[in-house]
């Protein structure tokens, strides 16, 4: 029998591992990001750069679309850490091929690749539900998005840095990152899902079905409707600071970086030391309304930015704006058992996913098109898609979760 103290160890240890696997991640995925507009220069030309740059987000997100809930599946049924490890390898595996990519096309295979293996971040959270009790996931989940925060602090800084000197160096030291947190899950995760019971269906298998058992959980439907909202509102920060920031304002490289690491730093303090707090003093719906609507505010002002230095003081709001998905998560983990989490966790990121492949194009597109007679238009837009979360959160069946 294990003891109390014996299996507070294991879920501080795993805890512990899975914020630094997240970390990590994080770190390795941002060094590309201030190399990749150059890279696609050099690949395929100044003049398909914003296509290009547009279609691998697309491509990745199509694959993290397909494969998210295949994963989720494995991890109930088989455990959380075999699931990761394989992810992890993968993702080494597929920076080194980029690194070494002669050609555009291998570069699209090497997206292919990160995201089929891709599934840190859900089975992760999935983790991390198995390990809380109820009352604590919104602070546990916030102290995700803080781990992701920091990775994303140091990695557009060390990407930067690495580019300066050769623009394959990125993803090279992304490799080892990978293979790092690899090494570390492998040493020290503990197996955190005790009841691998869920029968492996292949009807789990398909992304498309997955979506469609949601009809048969009639107060999960609507929170996932918000959940498409959210989702779909974080492709434009995603898929524009950096285009926009060197356009709009003319950031150079170093600047550009220095603002994805501001955000980061500020995301990561909100997500550690506010949200959990927050979150336990307004309740998780009050604090998901603060979150989009700070979300919201900071978006109208990035519409109407017209100085460089006015989307660094705009930052603080987003960063309360990240109140919004820990407060949703928790919503959400209520709503199925223990058993399914993964499966849960492993839909969320199939929807994420699948918004994920046409949103790059969409506001790219957008932007290009309203670059000329109002740049700003895009945020703006992007605001006022908050109220179609308002309905569904208000709704009904949404009350009776």
């Amino acid at each position: 029998m294990i003891s109390i103290n014996d299996r507070e160890t294991c879920v501080n240890r795993a805890l512990t591992v899975i914020l630094m696997t997240l970390l990590l991640d994080a770190v390795g995925m941002s060094l590309v990001f201030p190399i990749l507009p150059g890279l696609l220069r050099e690949l395929a030309g100044a003049d398909a750069t914003s296509r290009h740059y547009g279609g691998l987000l697309a491509v990745y997100a199509a694959m993290q679309f397909l494969f998210s809930p295949m994963l989720g599946a494995l991890s109930d049924r088989f455990g959380r850490r075999p699931v990761l490890l394989a992810s992890l390898a993968g993702a080494a595996a597929d920076y080194v091929l980029m690194a070494l990519a002669p050609s555009l096309a291998w570069l699209y295979v090497g997206r292919v690749l990160s995201g089929i293996t891709g599934a840190s971040m859900a089975v992760g959270t999935a983790c991390i539900t198995d390990v809380t009790p109820e009352p604590d996931r919104a602070r546990r989940y916030g102290q995700m998005g803080a781990a992701m925060g920091l990775g994303f602090i140091a990695g557009p800084l060390i990407g930067g840095a690495l580019g300066e000197w050769s623009l394959r160096a990125p993803f090279f030291a992304a490799a080892a990152m990978n293979a790092l947190t690899l090494a570390l899950a492998w040493a020290a995760l503990p197996e955190s899902n005790q009841n691998r019971t869920a029968r492996l269906a292949l009807a789990k298998f398909n992304a498309f079905s997955t979506l469609h058992r949601l009809r048969g959980k009639p107060p999960l439907l609507p929170l996932v409707g918000v959940f498409a909202v959210v989702a779909l509102v974080s492709q434009v920060p995603g898929s524009l600071w950096i285009l926009y920031g060197q356009d709009r304002y003319g950031w150079s490289a170093w600047v550009a970086g220095l603002s994805l690491a501001c955000y980061g730093g500020l995301h990561a303090v909100s997500q550690a030391f506010v949200t959990g707090p927050l979150v336990a003093r307004l309740g998780e719906q009050r604090a998901l309304l603060a979150g989009m609507a700070a979300d919201g505010i900071g978006f109208v002002g990035m519409g109407v930015a017209v100085a460089g230095w006015m989307p660094f003081a705009l930052l603080p709001l987003f960063a309360v704006g990240g109140l919004a998905l820990p407060a949703l998560q928790a919503v959400l983990a209520r709503q199925v058992d223990e058993q399914h989490q993964g499966e849960l966790q492993g839909t969320l990121a199939s929807i994420a996913s699948l918004i994920g492949v046409g949103g790059p194009l969409i506001v790219t597109a957008g932007f290009a098109a309203t670059r000329l007679s109002w740049p700003g238009s895009v945020w703006i837009a992007a605001a006022a898609l908050y109220l179609l979360a308002l309905p569904l959160l208000f709704s009904r069946r949404a009350r009776g979760a």
